[in-house]
């Protein structure tokens, strides 16, 4: 009888220490592809085009043309958020913490093993590549020229699962204005909604629109509605002309040189980041790339430019 029992105590613990394996086993293949899939972006070829008596170069010196290609992004993007992009230039000491990772979830079974593991993909995972960035030149052999974006066009790898839909594209004029500050745009490029959302990563509140508050490292995020396609001018790529749309947004001015010579190129920082605050930012993503990115300018003088 004691046999009997120990025998069944036995089967019983081996059972367990079986089961015991396979959870472990199990647990950490899902860490494991959460953390390996946890790319973004893939290859991501940017090239810029621009209008007539407007120029554009990925180098400051050389290489001026209609359009031009922009350093390409491999690697992979964590989401990061930020109502700003580039500090305060004329107050370095200023409070300035950037993009920082969006690390608060709102889990739909708070406190379960999944839930656990995507919030920590969120915060963890490797490589830290937190944003791309890259530069463009642009220049004018007109008197004056307003500069505006006419399209940033994109293509998803997978059409059922956007990227798109939680990327932003900021843009830093490297040209002062009288208070000191760079002008900073940023642009949410596709602005449909996610119809295979999961679920949110952002505020424990989630709400549209938000972004963490760069003065502050606690968590706290502010609202920032950014420009999208009703921002761009309108280009015609047949026949050159430009025209506004009701709101257009002008990002700078170019002015030309003399004699009908080129003016001095003003820099234009281009950032690439998932905005891990965007009601799109979600677990859906987890694996997805964009197969690339195109960003285009043109230059308007006015009525029949």
């Amino acid at each position: 009888m004691n046999e009997s029992k120990k025998l069944r105590r036995s089967l019983i613990t081996a059972a367990l220490a079986l089961l015991a394996a396979l959870f472990s086993v199990t647990a950490a293949t899902f860490a494991w592809y959460i953390y390996n899939t946890s790319a973004r972006t893939t290859k991501v070829e940017m090239a810029a085009g621009s209008s007539v008596s407007l120029e554009i170069s990925s180098e400051k010196d050389k290489g001026f043309a209609s359009a031009t290609v922009m350093e390409d992004f491999t690697g992979l993007l964590e989401p990061v958020s930020t109502d700003r992009i580039y500090p305060d230039a004329g107050t370095p000491d200023a409070p300035f913490y950037g993009f920082r990772r969006a690390t608060f979830f709102e889990a739909e079974n708070p406190g379960t093993d999944r839930e656990r593991l995507f919030a920590a993909a969120f915060d963890n995972s490797t490589p830290k590549v937190d944003y791309h960035k890259t530069s463009l030149f642009l220049r004018t052999n007109a008197p004056t020229l307003d500069i505006y974006v006419s399209d940033i066009g994109y293509e998803d790898a997978d059409d059922q699962r956007p990227l798109s839909t939680a990327l932003r594209v900021g843009l830093v004029v490297k040209q002062k204005e009288e208070d000191g500050n760079y002008p900073e745009y940023i642009f949410a490029i596709n602005t449909a909604e996610d119809a295979n959302r999961i679920r949110d990563n952002a505020d424990r509140v989630p709400l549209p629109n938000r972004a963490l508050d760069s003065s502050k490292t606690d968590g706290t995020t502010v609202e920032l509605i950014p420009l999208n396609s009703s921002n761009y001018c309108n280009y015609d790529s047949a026949t050159g002309s430009v025209s506004l749309k009701d709101n257009s947004r002008a990002l700078f001015t170019l002015k030309g040189g003399e004699n009908g010579g080129y003016g001095q190129p003003v820099e234009v920082e281009v950032y690439l980041w998932l905005e891990g605050c965007d009601l799109d930012c979600t677990w859906n993503l987890m694996g997805q790339t964009l197969k690339n990115l195109t960003l285009s300018f043109a230059g308007y003088a006015g009525e029949g430019a």
